[in-house]
Formats: structure tokens, sequence, C-alpha cells
């Protein structure tokens, strides 16, 4: 029985994706539930599985091909039996890799599998599959794999220079360079590589927001030794009690949860014309992945302990790296906080996530001289940064805003009393 592969149902934030990787090819025996495509939207990358036990008949969106919710990407066959060796699988489809490549070099390298764009991306840079490090299911080399692999900076010595020099299409204006060929000394090489869907809308986005903005930050600096201390007491029995290591962010999460609810406005949002108050604190916390910066979103953090804001940070982290990260996870928000201290950043400007209208900036600890009491001591120190849109927030707010959140870090025990 035939079944219609289809894309998943994006929400109405995203309008399409783009299909990354097939992970199975025509003819591939596959099992329920076992991942066959990825699909890459603006926000996140989204996993479409096997219904049932059977066979991929038809595959009727290349990789690369735009896609809209629920339109169909293959046609599957329920229960038809297909093969599992990677030659029959190429075999069967030979027309796909036909398209891809012209000779027999795959066979000589054994039985290594590459995806379609894997395998062009590899024969245009004259890479070999061997020298490859492949993290893809069933040890399938993928198209990540060999942008990782070029950027690394390995090269493969080219095979059969003049049968690859004969069948090279002829060179196109601005192509990339072959970074596998012999390198003279002084010589200058460059390399292109398309931006991923998700790296085109964080620059869209950080681009708008500088464009339709006041935007102006604000600075302070704030004493980590009382956290510090109180970390260092209590980290183990923390640990032991909720089974999560006990960090800084789930401080400053609450600290600027607290800010938050005295000061509305920099809670806020702009749209339109219309100011929009939320009730409720969301901070979303940026966190750094292999494919771009991504946002999830903390639920209503005024309702958090540190432990709760700890796991469901740690648990972002690890989905975030595993690009299993979801839509639902990065929706929404009013305020977000973002780390470039982790790092090595001492000072900087973060950008406004738009529809929110500020930013906290946290940075590098370091101990510095500073004057306590008409005394010098060498203080454990952070430079705080607030960023926001001047439209929705005056000056003073902000200013008292990034005070408040510097005396709760360095009173901690204002934020369980609160005061």
């Amino acid at each position: 029985m035939s079944i219609e592969i289809k894309a998943p149902t994006f929400p109405e934030s995203v309008a399409d994706g783009t299909v990354a990787t097939w992970h199975k090819k025509p003819g591939e025996a596959v099992q329920r539930d076992e991942l066959i495509v990825d699909i890459e939207t603006d926000k996140v990358v989204l996993e479409v599985v096997a219904p049932a036990d059977g066979v991929i008949g038809k595959v009727l969106k290349e990789e690369g091909d735009v896609v809209l919710s629920d339109e169909v990407l293959a046609i599957f066959e329920d229960g038809a039996k297909g093969s599992t060796d990677s030659s029959d699988s190429s075999d069967s489809s030979a027309s796909e890799s036909s398209a891809e490549e012209d000779d027999s070099s795959d066979t000589a390298e054994g039985d290594i599998i590459m995806s379609p764009a894997a395998r062009k991306m590899a024969s245009e840079n004259d890479i070999a599959a061997k020298d490859i490090t492949a993290t893809g299911k069933d040890g399938r080399v993928t198209k990540e794999d060999v942008v990782n692999h070029l950027k690394n900076g390995k090269t493969a010595a080219p095979s059969a220079p003049a049968k690859e020099e004969a069948k090279a299409p002829a060179p196109k204006p601005a192509a990339k360079v072959p970074v596998s060929e012999p390198m003279e000394q002084g010589e200058r090489v460059e390399k292109r590589v398309p931006m991923t869907r998700l790296r085109a809308t964080i620059a869209r986005r950080l681009v708008d927001a500088q464009q339709t903005a006041a935007m102006l930050t604000t600075y302070n600096e704030v004493n980590m030794k009382p956290v510090m201390d109180l970390r260092a007491k209590y980290k183990d029995d923390f640990a032991k009690a909720h089974d999560v290591k006990l960090g800084f962010m789930s401080f400053f999460v609450k600290a600027a949860t607290e800010a938050l609810k005295r000061f509305p406005s920099v809670n806020a949002s702009i749209d339109g014309n219309d100011m929009v108050y939320h009730g409720y604190q969301d901070i979303g916390v940026a966190v750094s992945t292999e494919r771009g910066l991504v946002v999830p979103v903390l639920r209503d953090t005024d309702g958090m302990g540190l432990a709760k804001i700890e796991s469901t940070i740690a648990d972002f982290g690890k989905r975030g790296r595993e690009g299993k990260l979801g839509i639902d996870d990065m929706q929404g928000g009013t305020f977000t906080i973002t780390n470039g201290g982790i790092f090595g950043s001492l000072m900087s400007t973060p950008i406004l996530n738009p529809p929110q209208t500020a930013i906290l900036g946290m940075h590098k600890i370091q101990d510095r001289p500073m004057a306590v009491n008409g005394k010098v001591e060498i203080l454990p120190m952070m430079y705080l940064a607030v960023s926001y849109d001047h439209r929705m927030i005056d000056g003073k707010e902000a200013v008292q805003f990034l005070v408040t959140i510097k005396e709760l870090l360095e009173d901690p025990a204002r934020m369980l009393l609160d005061i």
C-alpha cells in the first residue's frame, strides 16, 4: 500500500521549510519510526519518520527544495521489502546517484553511505568519503559532515586528477575554490558556503532590529562574590537534592524576573502602534549551536525555583546541540538573557530580539581592584549590559532596571525575601 510522506504541519510563524537531508534512499528498507528526512525551517530542524515498516518508493522533493506545510515529500510503500545493503540501495536509486556522480569512485571507497548532497559537495571539493567523520544514522555521511570537514581545513589528495579535470563543469563566476587542491606557499584560498535557513533568518532579524528599533544600551557592573560564595557553599547539597548543577544563570533569571515585575515596560513588546504589557515573565536564554544562535524560552519564571531553571536550561542546551529543539520551545518570550562570558567576552552590546523591547547581556567574571569602604579589594566583577528600545523604555527605567538586577545579585537574600 502506498502512503504519502508529508512535511510536518508548520505553525503560523513558519511559512515554509527546506529539505535538508534524506537519510534513506528509494528502494532502501525502513523500519517504523526510523528517521528518513530532515526539514530545516527558519527556527529548527524537524524530523520526519517512517509511518511503518517498508520502503521509500519515490522521492518527490530533493535536498534543497523548499516545501510548504503538509506538502508531499515522497511515496512510501508500506510492508514492501527493500535492500539494506548500501551497494544495492545505490543501484536501485541509480537515477538519483547519477545526478550526483559519474564514475565508480564510491565503489572503491567501500560501504560508506553518503547522502546525495554530501556526495555532491565531497565530489566538488575532491574529498574521499573515508576521510570524512560521519555523524549520520548508521554511519551515514551527511552534508553537514562535509561542511564541518571543510571548516576544519581537512583535505584529501585528489585521485585521478586528469579524469576529474575532464569531468569538471565549466567554472562559474564566484564559484568556491576546491579546498583540496594542493596549496602553494602564500596561496590565497577561499571557499563559499551557503547560509542555512536558520542563520539567514538570524541575520535578517538582527538587521531588522537595528533598523526599526531606537536601540540604546546601558552598562553597570556587579560584584559576583556573594553569589559565588553561596554557590560554593551549597552546590554539592544542591546537586544531591536536585540532580542538577547549580550555575550562575539561574540567579540571573530570578533577578531578572523580579526586576521585570518592578519595571513592566521592560517586560513589554511593541505590536504596530500598540504597546503590549505582559502579566507574566517568559525569559529566553540564548543557546549557541552548530547551526546558529537559538533562544528557547523559560515559561513563567516567577513560579520556577533555581533547580527547575537549571534543569530546563541544561535540557535546552542538550537538545540544542542535538538539533532537537522544537518550534514551541522558541516561540514567545518577553525578555532575553545572553551570556557572552562563557566565550570570554568582557563587554558587548547585545542586540534586541524583536518584538521584545530589552535584552540583558552577561559577561566574563574577572578579578578587579575595587574600592570598598575606602580600601582596595580584589573582587570577582562582571560587566552587565541592557539594550533597550527607547520607543518603549525611558533611560531612567532602563538604568533602574539594571541597578535592581545588580542589587539582587549582590545580596541574593533579597530575592528570597522579596525586598
